[in-house]
């Protein structure tokens, strides 16, 4: 292979991992928020987990705490970046060190309880290897533990 055609591969070659990277992220969902007092349904896959899910591999407990002290445990927390905050309501989102891909996580107050409920779901892939899971017991952890 000629410098010059070594040179054109190599160039290809970043570009097609540029939108690779790029194409992890996904298109941000239209439906997430509240609808009628709750957060919406997990998919089947199991990479999500939601407080108002009742079935063993989805369902989490909602998190002790208000909207504050969420957003505090948030600040805490590495690549994450809040979308939306009216209050009541917190959508976040999470992004990957290494590829990227992003989780987008709800949070929905119940002040009436003492609960902040949540729903933590990867936008793209089946599996995430318990990473939602993990990463609302360590928000649970930092309010707990401020």
């Amino acid at each position: 292979m000629s410098r010059n055609q070594t040179n054109h591969f190599a160039r290809g070659m970043l570009i097609m991992g540029l939108l690779t990277l790029i194409g992890c992220a996904g298109d941000r969902p239209a439906d997430l928020g509240p609808l009628d007092g709750q957060l919406r349904a997990c998919p089947d896959s199991p990479n999500c987990v939601s407080s108002f899910d009742t079935r063993d591999s989805h369902a989490i407990e909602p998190i002790r705490g208000t909207p504050e002290a969420v957003k505090q445990a948030l600040n805490q927390m590495e690549r994450v970046e809040i979308i939306t905050d009216s209050g009541g309501y917190i959508h976040a989102e999470f992004t990957s060190r290494l590829m990227g891909y992003v989780d987008d996580v709800e949070f929905l107050a119940n002040p009436h309880e003492g609960v902040v409920h949540v729903r933590s779901a990867s936008r793209l892939g089946y599996s995430d290897m318990g990473v939602n899971r993990e990463r609302i017991e360590q928000i649970r952890s930092l309010i707990a533990n401020p």
